[in-house]
């Protein structure tokens, strides 16, 4: 790929301990973008991790010039090495995924197909292959949030998404906002499009979530993204004079 292009997908995926995936991942993820006939980069964003990682993300590197690596000093968590990912990208339109395989990159194309009429499309994992105990602490998240925000969003917490980067250019930014991007984006006008995709059983490390850090943080930043919710401006400008 010519580096001097104008990079038009920015793939980003946060990394915290995936020794075992990385060497999966990333020429499954090339071999997709490669299908699409455009420019593209990868950003991964290795979030403090202990394992190897990094060294399997430098080595990849080598072998996939397309590749950026963003190495946070220590580990901050997902909505933080998202963020941190979303910023360095260059692209005009702004894909993420995990790195722990769960996510299909089969399902770019598809999503991106939909910024033609949307500006955000959201995947929506309708068939979960998750533990019965992450499958039953997803469904009362989702349903507490939409709830509460007075959203009907089937899977807010899914990473993977296609969007126009201009989308989270203005967001609230705060720990735990990947639960809740979707509605952020909405708050500012944007339109959004659930999307169903794949999900695929973790093979390699593990989970990085559990009841406590799911259930108790999620409400307490619902609670704050119900407040912008209602105190957001609304206005229509009638006349200039």
């Amino acid at each position: 790929m010519d580096n001097s292009k104008e990079i038009e997908i920015s793939v980003v995926a946060p990394v915290y301990n995936e020794e075992g995936n990385l060497p999966f991942l990333i020429p499954k993820l090339a071999e997709v973008l490669r299908g699409l006939g455009r420019s593209y980069e990868m950003i991964f964003v290795d979030d403090g991790s202990s394992d190897g990682s990094r060294r399997i993300l430098k080595e990849m590197a080598s072998q996939y010039p397309f590749i950026r690596i963003l190495r946070l000093k220590e580990n901050r968590g997902l909505s933080t090495a998202l963020m941190a990912g979303m910023r360095e990208a260059r692209g005009e339109k702004i894909v993420t995924l995990d790195s722990d395989l769960q996510n299909d990159p089969a399902d770019i194309p598809r999503l991106l197909e939909y910024l033609d009429r949307y500006d955000m499309a959201t995947g929506w994992r309708r068939k979960r292959e998750d533990t019965w105990l992450k499958k039953i602490s997803s469904k009362i998240g989702n349903g507490v949030r939409n709830w509460l925000s007075g959203e009907n969003i089937q899977d807010s917490a899914c990473t993977l998404r296609a969007f126009k980067k201009e989308c989270i250019q203005e967001i609230p930014v705060f720990n735990g906002m990947h639960r809740f991007l979707s509605t952020l984006v909405k708050m500012k006008g944007y339109r959004i499009v659930e999307v169903p995709v794949s999900h695929h059983p973790r093979k390699s490390g593990k989970s990085k979530y559990n009841i406590r850090n799911r259930m108790v943080r999620s409400f307490i930043d619902l609670l704050a993204v119900r407040w912008m919710k209602r105190r957001a401006l609304h206005y229509e400008i009638e006349e200039r004079i």
